[in-house]
């Protein structure tokens, strides 16, 4: 989600500036990055997103400038078997950016909305690109879609020395972050893409900010403090008759050995990470399938090709 962001970034700053968009669009066998990931070129030399683990973009960029000049989009292919680290082939479509684009998928980030973004790579050259799909329209042949959805949300609830290294941590992933001291008045949209850390160290806060959220349905709760302190809390909780319909994370975390606030934000932003990317937790080493298939296998896409 923050190659999203950057590219965004990106647009505003070069408003009215003609800029070529790069888009993974296919994958057979593996791949360091899945279909959807995306890469800005501008003709002043700036770019955003990537591609690939680097081995790419030099040619791709390259690519961008001829579109950028000719505004015909071109179609590249890699087999990266040959000389690349992975063992798959891949599919880019670079485009000059059609008008009203990054306007729709901006107020969509805005508004914390799902947007559809049909990325057509075959056919006739003057429908090739990127542009929205609006609710009930028919989805192209030919045409990668890719369900873009905004970035996690993460409320802090409370203050304290791991503070500071957790915003930091989730800004460089291009999470949303709010700081607040009563989650009550927090004006900020609860939905499926929002994770929450309580962390007042108080009980009676900690208290009341649970009994607020737990039957929300929240992807994530997490809470700092010792099992015992959970367990205190939860009883009291199911005194009052709260049901937990929350993913409730206590102790928040996983089991890094953690001890300063930089370790401890490390490991709840993992944990968070985890939980909405659909990951295992489990080392990679020790997993029978690849890191890259199974980013494939994940992915909320929907992709139709007919040759």
């Amino acid at each position: 989600m923050r190659e999203i962001v950057d590219i965004l970034r990106e647009w505003r700053r070069h408003a009215g500036q003609p800029l070529a968009l790069a888009t993974l669009v296919r994958v057979s066998g593996s791949s360091y990055r899945h279909p959807g990931a995306r890469i800005l070129i501008c003709a002043d030399g700036t770019t955003a997103g990537s591609l690939s683990g680097g081995c790419l973009e030099d040619e791709v960029i390259r690519r961008g400038y001829d579109v950028l000049r000719t505004g015909v989009p071109a179609t590249m292919t890699f087999d990266t078997r040959l000389l690349f680290g992975c063992n798959g082939v891949i599919e880019i479509l670079v485009e000059l950016v059609r008008p009203g684009l990054f306007d729709a998928m901006a107020r969509a980030m805005a508004r914390r909305e799902t947007c559809l973004v049909a990325t057509i790579f075959k056919g006739r050259i003057e429908r090739r690109g990127s542009r929205i799909l609006f609710e009930g329209e028919e989805k192209p042949p030919d045409a990668f879609v890719q369900n873009l959805k905004p970035p996690i949300q993460l409320i802090i609830f409370g203050d304290g020395p791991d503070s500071a290294p957790l915003c930091a941590l989730a800004r460089v992933l291009g999470w949303h972050v709010i700081e607040v001291d009563d989650l009550e008045e927090c004006s900020a949209k609860l939905d499926d893409r929002t994770a929450v850390i309580i962390k007042s160290h108080n009980f009676g806060k900690d208290f009341v900010a649970l009994h607020h959220l737990l039957p929300i349905g929240l992807p994530y709760v997490g809470l700092l403090g010792a099992r015992k302190r959970r367990d205190q809390l939860l009883y009291m909780l199911q005194e009052e008759g709260i049901l937990v319909q929350s993913d409730f994370f206590a102790p928040a975390g996983l089991d890094l050995r953690a001890e300063t606030p930089e370790e401890i934000a490390l490991s709840i932003i993992s944990e968070i990470q985890a939980v909405f990317g659909g990951g295992t937790v489990g080392s990679l080493r020790e997993s029978r399938s690849s890191r890259h298939q199974q980013s494939l296998n994940s992915i909320s896409v929907r992709q139709t090709t007919h040759a």
